[in-house]
């Protein structure tokens, strides 16, 4: 990685992934599809109103995706595109990384 200058799509990467919460929904969603509300309950200190914003955010970048299911009552799923998914790897080494040099809280 060239350090003497920091690419505009790596700013742009940053924009999107050092928002609060966000890393935290799509490891959440690297396993499969989530409801709104299984979300929740898996980052307890996250609300819906800001779950609602992430959301947006990433589906307007293209990195989640909303699908509703015609039914009774309707089923909303929340999903990872590939876009998404090709952040797995990522999440892993920051989760590793977390391992090594955070203290546990």
């Amino acid at each position: 990685m060239d350090n003497s200058v920091i690419s505009p799509r790596f700013t742009s990467a940053f924009d999107i992934l050092g928002k609060r919460w966000t890393g935290l929904i799509i490891a959440t969603l690297v396993d499969g599809p989530h409801h709104f509300n299984e979300i929740l309950e898996l980052i307890p200190e996250l609300n819906e109103s800001m779950l609602s914003k992430r959301l947006k955010e990433m589906i307007g970048e293209g990195i989640v995706t909303r699908d509703v299911y015609s039914q009774t009552p309707v089923c909303i799923e929340y999903r990872l595109t590939d876009k998404g998914q090709a952040l797995h790897s990522v999440l892993e080494e920051v989760y590793d990384w977390a391992d090594v040099w955070m203290d546990d809280m």
